[in-house]
């Protein structure tokens, strides 16, 4: 989990149940690095959080408040077996530690090695060209929100090029070449 930013909670046995994340990498595009931290989101699908609250409803137990709570504290079960239950899944969305291999030069191009190596990225992932591609990208999402099978806050515009992230860098423990629209 994000935790304090440099230490979570390990729920490495959950994960293990969200069976949208990968066990072992395909070769597909050549061999996956050594060591690969891939960081991404564990989410609940709005069919299963509605089918987890109807559930609970007939049982006379306790709702959900919404899918994100939902994902977050089924991750944080001591059981795994009752993560299993809630039918999480599960999108890739950057590379942290890269070992013994190498990763593309673009975000872009990265998201599509990780696809290649398994994991699940949102088919809504795009490029845009400036500010007009920007905004446009984000009135196609806008208008596809409601029809999503996931919950959504908004949009983040990530420099595709790795070179201009690292000479943009950080600031705090924000990086200066991504920004959420909300």
């Amino acid at each position: 989990t994000r935790g304090d930013g440099s230490v979570g909670e390990d729920v490495s046995a959950n994960l293990r149940t969200v069976r949208a994340i990968p066990l072992r990498l395909r070769a597909a595009g050549g061999k996956p690095p050594r060591l690969l931290e891939v960081r991404g989101e564990v989410y609940m699908p709005r069919a299963g959080f509605e089918a987890f609250n109807e559930r609970a409803r007939e049982r006379g137990e306790r709702t959900l408040a919404n899918p994100r709570n939902g994902a977050a504290g089924s991750l944080r079960q001591l059981d795994p077996a009752i993560t299993k239950k809630r039918k999480l899944s599960f999108f890739a969305y950057a590379i942290g530690v890269v070992e013994g291999g190498t990763i593309p030069d673009t975000h872009s191009a990265t998201l599509q090695k990780l696809r290649d190596w398994g994991f699940p990225v949102s088919h809504e992932v795009g490029t845009a060209k400036g500010f007009k591609g920007l905004l446009a990208y984000y009135r196609r999402i806008g208008e596809k929100r409601d029809s999503l099978p996931f919950d959504i806050d908004g949009v983040v515009y990530k420099l595709d090029d790795y070179e201009g992230q690292r000479e943009m860098g950080f600031v705090s423990r924000a990086p200066r070449w991504a920004i959420a629209h909300k």
